[in-house]
């Protein structure tokens, strides 16, 4: 059982060819089989090389590791045009003369009459007079498969059932290459190369999006002329946006590079993809490990409909796996986003003693959706924030001011106990005359330069430790 993934390289990996991998790789790994890799790379134009590279660094990020080398479709041209010439040879296929003018000119006469658009295989039965008459006018040929507009071809669809489509619904004649010398043979094109790699890659089952549906049609009739068994296909859900369109870069974040950039966890991304389009069995819940995934995943259980992007549902699943993580764990995540803001700055200070780091980490952990939360929320224990407003505000009321000065004044030099701490806020409250919440949010106000963020007291150990509490209390006085 072999099934593969076959991005081309003329962008970065796209979130719903990642949601294709996944699906693929849970097949592969739920029935013992391979998981190959493909790159499509015969479009020379559009191609690059760092696409290649970000598609290869986004599958293992995602934990998709593939069996084997990739293959790189556009070392096969030789087989692909072999391939052709056997098309040619067997009458299969062949060379259609007509040019850009007269084919534009067919399909404004077909728009005019309402008719749907197709090629009019015009150039199907030429004799060999007719040939050698526009090879002297020195037309290039593009090359042709024939298709029967009476065939009916038929599959079994794992997602969809018994399939049907009509022959005459395929548009016509359909081009296998591009246009070159009468004697030559042009490029290959996709249905033609997607069909000779799969045979050649003895690729079992073919797990891709529904819009490759009436690509199916056709490329089941290119196995059946090149004497080719043909693999077990499987049309999976398109993603859809909120307005139930299909997920485009007009919505805005579709690249999982992105996603990574954003703060999102490979798992959470992983198990998340997961979900668009497959229902979990009952009591599995919905957050899982793709191994877990993997032993439950069938088709029966892939949904025909469109999967409608949640961003609320992806941020619940991210900020359950952030929360499962140890504080090492999230720390070792949070190093490198840290030292990209330029923390610590001071690497001999105790904000850099990785055993500081880690009770940051515990107390930041349980309120973070994003790992960008984690930046967010430890830039004040990093660099001493401004007071926003309703910290300005808080400074002003009767009583914060004092008791700000006296909890100053009776801090001790040393280490800092929770007992002894909350003792020094009640000692500060009185001696200010306030109540204890006054002292409590002035005291946040001027360690945060906010009235809103994690546990006071463990907020007050941490910056303590670092000697950033005494300067922040005395510029509020």
């Amino acid at each position: 059982m072999r099934v593969r993934l076959a991005p081309s390289p003329t962008g970065t990996l796209h979130i719903g060819t990642a949601r294709t991998a996944v699906f693929n790789w849970l097949y592969a790994h739920r029935l013992g089989g391979q998981f190959l890799l493909r790159i499509e790379d015969t479009d020379k134009e559009r191609s690059k090389p760092e696409y290649t590279t970000n598609i290869l660094e986004g599958l293992q990020w995602l934990g998709l590791q593939w069996d084997g080398e990739p293959v790189i479709q556009s070392a096969r041209i030789s087989e692909h045009r072999a391939a052709i010439e056997q098309l040619l040879a067997s009458g299969h296929a062949y060379r259609c003369y007509a040019n850009e003018a007269e084919l534009t000119a067919m399909r404004e006469q077909q728009a005019a009459s309402k008719q749907a658009p197709r090629y009019d295989n015009r150039h199907r039965d030429l004799t060999a007079e007719q040939q050698q008459a526009f090879i002297a006018e020195g037309r290039q040929a593009t090359i042709r498969f024939r298709i029967d507009d009476e065939a009916t071809i038929t599959w079994s669809d794992l997602v969809r059932g018994e399939m049907r489509w009509a022959g005459a619904d395929l548009g016509g004649d359909m081009v296998i290459a591009r246009r070159a010398a009468a004697d030559q043979i042009g490029d290959p094109l996709y249905n033609l190369v997607v069909v000779v790699d799969d045979a050649a890659m003895a690729i079992s089952h073919v797990i891709r999006g529904e819009d490759h549906i009436a690509n199916t049609a056709k490329q089941l009739l290119l196995y059946q002329a090149l004497g080719a068994e043909p693999p077990v296909f499987a049309h999976t859900p398109l993603i859809l946006n909120q307005e139930g369109k299909k997920l485009s870069k007009r919505d805005g974040v579709t690249s999982v590079s992105d996603f990574r950039q954003m703060g999102y966890t490979a798992e959470a991304l992983a198990n998340y993809m997961t979900l668009l389009g497959w229902s979990p069995p009952e009591g599995m819940g919905e957050r899982f490990s793709l191994a877990e995934a993997a032993a439950a995943f069938s088709f029966e259980r892939v949904n025909r409909a469109g999967a409608r992007f949640d961003w609320d549902k992806l941020n619940w699943l991210n900020g359950q796996v952030l929360h499962e993580l140890g504080a090492e764990a999230l720390r070792q995540q949070l190093l490198p986003l840290w030292a990209a803001a330029g923390w610590p700055a001071d690497s001999s200070g105790i904000s850099a003693d990785p055993a500081w780091q880690l009770q940051l980490c515990e107390l930041l952990g349980p309120s973070l959706t994003l790992l960008a939360d984690g930046v967010d929320q430890a830039r004040p224990f990093f660099a001493t924030p401004a007071l926003n407003e309703a910290a300005s505000a808080q400074l002003e009321l009767e009583g914060a001011r004092p008791a700000l000065a006296a909890l100053l004044e009776q801090l001790p030099p040393g280490a800092l106990e929770p007992d002894q701490a909350q003792a020094l806020l009640g000692e500060a409250a009185t001696a200010a005359g306030v109540k204890k919440g006054v002292i409590m949010k002035s005291l946040r106000a001027a360690l945060l330069g906010s009235l809103q963020g994690p546990d006071l007291l463990a907020t007050w150990l941490l910056l303590h430790r670092c000697g950033d509490d005494r300067p922040r209390i005395a510029r509020c006085l």
